[in-house]
């Protein structure tokens, strides 16, 4: 198939759509955008310097993506929060917008992509799994990067996020009607790439060169 590709992915938290993203990216040899470290940077910004949400978001750098500390726990949980307002979500849209416009294609992942950022994506994946999976998989995360995380607590912050995504007002986590569904509580990530490539393939993409 001729044209650009832009794939689509939302998806709960360590539902697997990042993983997914980056090697979907990788094979198709597109640029990638976590969309949800743009979220986490915010929210990170704020609690830090004090600063309004919305201020922090329309400063945002796209250096400031690499900071570390936007991958542990505690930003995703700040990026969930600032996810909810819309002054936030209205200063990231331009810059979310401008990445999937790129001439090359692009494959972006977050909780919105489908159904707000890329609605005319040709490919949209919705990858979800079962809350207990998920949380398992974040328990299993958290003590490989040495912290000491209680299940319990692991379970219940987790559905806590699911509850606050899915209802917020401002661009709810949901699949597009035209998403193609992909649940990988029984997957791991390569059977997960797997199914996602050929049902790429099976719109009529395909990688070329190495």
């Amino acid at each position: 198939m001729s044209g650009r590709l832009v794939i689509a992915i939302d998806g709960p938290s360590a539902s697997g759509k990042g993983t997914l993203a980056r090697r979907l990216a990788a094979h198709f040899h597109l640029p990638h955008l976590d969309t949800g470290l743009l979220y986490r940077a915010v929210g990170w910004a704020a609690e830090r310097s004090g600063r309004p949400p919305a201020a922090a978001a329309a400063a945002l750098k796209t250096t400031d993506l690499a900071n570390p500390e936007l991958r542990t726990d505690l930003a995703g949980q700040a990026g969930s929060k600032v996810a909810a307002i819309p002054e936030v979500r209205a200063n990231l849209l331009r810059f979310q917008k401008e990445f999937a416009s790129q001439p090359s294609g692009a494959v972006l992942d977050g909780r919105d992509i489908g159904t707000v950022i890329c609605p005319d994506a040709p490919v949209k994946l919705f990858v979800t799994a079962g809350l207990e999976a998920r949380a398992e998989r974040r328990y299993r995360e958290l003590r490989e990067r040495g912290a000491a995380p209680i299940r319990p607590r692991v379970l219940a912050e987790m559905a806590e996020r699911d509850r606050r995504d899915s209802e917020r007002a401002a661009a709810p986590l949901k699949a597009a009607p035209d998403a193609y569904l992909l649940d990988t509580s029984d997957m791991d990530a390569d059977a997960a790439f797997a199914a996602a490539l050929a049902f790429i393939e099976r719109k009529g993409f395909r990688s070329v060169g190495p």
